[in-house]
């Protein structure tokens, strides 16, 4: 009985703060992010029911980010005002161990994972895929937002006499920004270019009919047909691309937009990494047989599939179609089996390397989504044994330790996902690693939670940095007097 109400009191002392948490930190992220996508909204002539759509669903976003601190604030504040106020010692003196204490705390932080983990994968996704339709039915003057990222996008002219293709690993709806920009343009059968750049931007004319692409930090492949080994190579930091009379192509032709990886939950995550991991497996394997034939027809051993592929190799450079992949043709030209191979092995390559980062992308939002969730229940582990230890910290401490704890949680966090998405290391070992050394700090913590003397003297965050301060100048603090009675 006893146990039961000290449960109920903890839950009841913990719901204020909680909330008062809660709601700050919910609205200053928020206020942000609306302050980031604003610009978007300016001047559009939205009515007001779209301005308050826009608003609810911009909030889930922000309550993922804010409800794991939330829970880390406000445990840190009320342990500490319940060791301040010489709680926790009373009831350790009745017999409640400070470990004990922390069972309620833990049973509300697995009820908050729970939560989280439903949260992650059912609401945020679809309020980011509201969001982003919503995002593009409002800039839906700007053809450019069907564009769809890591697959070939046809860029037809108004005359339809020009024919472009766009890839581009990712492109952001709301800034129209591009990275890994790949254009060919085969319009002039005699030059034809293929343009790589690290980044670009989209804009439009004042009438939206001309689009305008500036790419940064980029290379230009020109094959020349008209001459033997014709080819040419240009290097540029800034240039910029003009697409004339492609407004009326590029309007929207689909209810929606596909969905990104922070527009699904766990089971479509799982889906599309197992399909891209698939799609590798088979670029991998025809990788192996493209190999193998170039051995066998080196050899002087082809078999009839390879005699089949020599003679559609050389029909496509009589046609033109082989030199124009890229400046291994040109170099090559004149050897259509060793040209072939080269373009190959370069085109699987290139596709083998984007379906990787897609896969470990989709990995890497899956742990991250779960690693989240999980935080809440480490918090509540590790913040219990740290407030005691500060007892006398007030307010101060909460903010500073809150403030410490985030920053490192979540440069883990940004810095593991840039890790697994190059490639460096794996999802699973880089999105827990934040968690698991927490984890370990807060049990190595609660362990001597039995051990720590509780005393009002001496607990305070300034008296802390005062001793620190004192150890760096190479001597002790002096001890404190007490007045005689």
């Amino acid at each position: 009985m006893r146990l039961r109400v000290i449960t109920k009191y903890l839950i009841r002392v913990h719901i204020g703060p909680f909330l008062f948490a809660l709601t700050a930190l919910t609205g200053l992220i928020f206020l942000n992010a609306v302050a980031q996508r604003v610009e978007g909204l300016v001047g559009k002539g939205l009515p007001w029911t779209v301005v308050v759509e826009f608003l609810v669903l911009s909030l889930p976003h922000t309550v993922a980010l804010s409800l794991p601190i939330s829970v880390l604030a406000a445990v840190l504040y009320v342990f500490s005002d319940l060791t301040t106020s010489n709680e926790i010692t009373a009831l350790s003196a009745g017999g409640v161990r400070p470990a004990r204490i922390m069972v309620p705390m833990l049973a509300m932080g697995l009820c908050l994972t729970a939560f989280m983990l439903y949260f992650n994968d059912r609401v945020l996704p679809e309020a980011n895929h509201r969001l982003k339709n919503l995002m593009v039915d409002i800039g839906r003057k700007s053809p450019t937002l069907d564009l769809r990222e890591q697959v070939v996008n046809e860029i037809k002219t108004e005359s339809g006499m020009d024919t472009y293709f766009l890839t581009a690993r990712r492109i952001d709806p709301v800034t129209n920004e591009l990275e890994e920009v790949t254009i060919f343009d085969a319009n002039n059968p005699v030059r034809r270019r293929t343009t790589y750049a690290a980044r670009g931007e989209m804009a439009f004319n004042e009438n939206r009919t001309d689009l305008y692409l500036t790419l940064y930090d980029g290379v230009v492949h020109e094959v020349q047909s008209d001459r033997i080994g014709g080819f040419q190579r240009l290097y540029f930091t800034k240039q910029i691309v003009p697409l004339r009379g492609v407004g009326n192509e590029l309007e929207r032709r689909f209810g929606g937009t596909e969905r990104s990886d922070r527009e699904m939950g766990f089971a479509m995550l799982a889906e599309n990494a197992a399909r891209r991991e698939a799609e590798l497996d088979s670029v991998r394997a025809e990788m192996r047989e493209k190999s193998l034939q170039a051995v066998r027809l080196a050899l002087g051993l082809p078999t009839p599939e390879d005699s089949v592929a020599l003679r559609e190799l050389q029909a496509q450079q009589i046609r033109g179609e082989v030199a124009m992949l890229g400046d291994g043709a040109s170099i090559l030209s004149r050897d259509p089996v060793t040209q072939g191979i080269v373009i190959t092995a370069r085109t699987r390559a290139s596709r083998g390397l984007a379906l990787r980062q897609t896969a470990n992308r989709y990995k890497v939002e899956i742990h991250k989504k779960l690693a989240i969730a999980v935080a809440c229940l480490i918090f509540t582990l590790l913040a219990p044994p740290l407030a005691i230890r500060f007892p006398q910290g007030g307010i101060g401490m909460v903010v500073a330790a809150s403030s410490t704890i985030t920053a490192i949680y979540w440069a883990g966090l940004i810095g593991g996902e840039s890790m697994s998405d190059r490639g460096i290391a794996d999802p699973a070992l880089t999105m827990w690693m934040a968690n698991v050394i927490f984890f370990l700090i807060g049990a190595f913590l609660a362990a001597r939670m039995a051990r720590t003397q509780i005393s009002l003297r001496g607990g305070a965050l300034d008296g802390l940095v005062e001793r620190l301060r004192m150890r760096w100048r190479g001597r002790a603090p002096e001890p404190a007097v007490e007045a005689a009675g």
